[in-house]
């Protein structure tokens, strides 16, 4: 099993109960896939560097995942899927 951040911006303009909700789904994605989300820190409306979408903000949120080798591909095909995700990116994590 391997460790990885999973940074995903979501869109300013979702309410506070949609936003855990699809924070939630994010989650269930990683945990269908056989992987564990072991921390969700929500770090909060940040200005982007670059306007997306014509759009100068996004909500961020880090999650620690400990999965497999394939699960990041899979998850990130289906985060490509949702609407109210902007960015989404899994670094891994190098373990000694």
């Amino acid at each position: 099993m391997n460790k990885y951040e999973l940074m995903v911006i979501l869109a300013n303009n979702m309410e506070d109960e949609a936003r855990e909700n699809l924070i939630a789904k994010i989650q269930g994605l990683v945990e269908a896939n056989n992987g564990t989300v072991d921390n969700v820190e929500k770090v909060g409306l940040k200005k982007y560097a670059y306007k997306i979408n014509y759009k100068s903000e996004g909500y961020y949120v880090l999650m620690n995942i400990t999965c497999n080798s394939n699960v990041p591909n899979l998850v990130q095909k289906q985060l490509l899927l949702i609407e109210d995700v902007v960015r989404s990116m899994f670094v891994k994590i190098e373990t000694k």
